[in-house]
């Protein structure tokens, strides 16, 4: 069944931010098994909250059916949006990151509702299309119309593949926060062979990117490495070889962890900027603080659940990139991610073992089971 719905999902072609028709099928087939559905559009992002039961604990299941670009697709072995199945695996854009854990996530409940009508609180899905582009009007706006109908989540469960060999060998329990610059530093525009009347930007900045990448942010904390601090991008200059630039433009961003914090960062790095007198513009963009779920009682059931049905001890981890979750644990929930193996992710012919993802549905209903009975 699980195998089946992915083919499903991962032959629409939904790009962020678009959707391309996975919630509304996910709605259809829910609603038989008696949930609600509410389909929450803002801008162009289809958002699905979709519930069962009522009142509390309210248990989420988290996920978003865009994927990214598929790149050339002539070096795929096979159509990106065609599931096809070589060797066990399940070749597809979306096939790990994330319509095979949604799939999974929805054989799970349709199970459950099933085997359990009765069950104790709320079960629910939401599925946003806005995960992998700006993430401004998916999630992030659920949450506000969730919060003005006085509805709270108490467990959070983010299908995102946290696997790193093996189905289960890892799980999220937090992630690093993550902070975005876009700093302009102003020089003087002017010819090569008069370096006296311009002001060169490129070189007013290469003592500020030293100090910048040299600088020990913190030393990190038993849950998380010391805040790194990366550029992304250096543009200047007109194109011309006899041309001093004006202006020189430098993209950086920190993943930080709790033991600092956003605005920490931004001063500090204002304060390295002032001490070398330069003049600068500096855009802030926060992707997301950092957040922990250290213990709680969906932590210990996704271990449990893990150790019973593969026999794996999970490694807790707060590596990699972020995810929806930093909009959910900042309201109190616990918030875990587990979903498959994550190396393919974003690659050309990703890639999902079929017999993980029959599996993952085992491991979520049997989390449902031991929070909701």
């Amino acid at each position: 069944m699980t195998i089946e719905l992915t083919k499903q999902l991962v032959s629409r072609a939904s790009i962020t931010p678009k959707d391309a028709g996975c919630q509304q099928l996910l709605a259809e087939r829910l609603q038989q098994a008696g949930c609600t559905a509410s389909h929450l559009r803002f801008e162009d992002v289809d958002n699905l909250w979709l519930t069962h039961g009522q009142g509390s604990p309210v248990f989420t299941f988290l996920g978003h059916t865009d994927v990214v670009p598929t790149g050339p697709v002539e070096d795929w072995q096979s159509d990106p949006f065609t599931a096809s199945i070589r060797d066990g695996y399940l070749y597809a854009r979306g096939a790990a990151d994330m319509k095979g854990s949604i799939a999974a996530m929805v054989t799970a409940m349709e199970r459950f509702i099933a085997a359990n009508p009765a069950h104790d609180g709320t079960l629910s899905l939401l599925l946003t299309s806005d995960e992998e582009g700006i993430a401004q009007n998916g999630t992030k706006r659920v949450l506000d119309h969730l919060h003005e109908n006085g509805i709270n989540i108490d467990w959070c469960l983010v299908g995102e593949p946290s696997s790193r060999a093996k189905l289960g060998d890892v799980i999220k329990h937090g992630r690093r926060g993550s902070l975005c610059a876009n700093l302009r530093v102003l020089g003087v525009q002017g010819h090569v062979a008069y370096p006296e009347l311009a002001k060169n930007p490129i070189h007013l900045i290469a003592p500020v990117i030293d100090e910048l990448s040299n600088t020990v942010w913190d030393r990190g904390n038993k849950h998380y490495p010391p805040t790194s601090f990366q550029i992304s991008n250096i543009n200047a200059g007109t194109g011309a070889d006899n041309v001093i630039p004006g202006a020189a433009d430098v993209m950086f961003n920190f993943r930080y962890s709790t033991a600092t914090d956003s605005e920490a960062l931004m001063q500090k790095v204002e304060a390295i900027l002032n001490k070398h007198q330069l003049n600068f513009d500096i855009d802030w963009r926060l992707s997301g603080e950092p957040f922990l779920t250290e213990s709680g009682r969906l932590l210990e059931s996704v271990k449990t659940a893990i150790r019973e049905i593969t026999a794996e001890e999970t490694e807790l981890s707060t590596a990699g990139g972020t995810s929806d979750g930093r909009f959910i644990a900042p309201t109190g929930a616990e918030v875990i991610e587990l979903g498959p193996v994550n190396t393919t992710i974003h690659k050309v012919d990703e890639c999902v073992n079929v017999s993980d993802l029959e599996t993952l549905s085992v491991i979520y209903e049997r989390i449902l089971q031991d929070l909701l009975i």
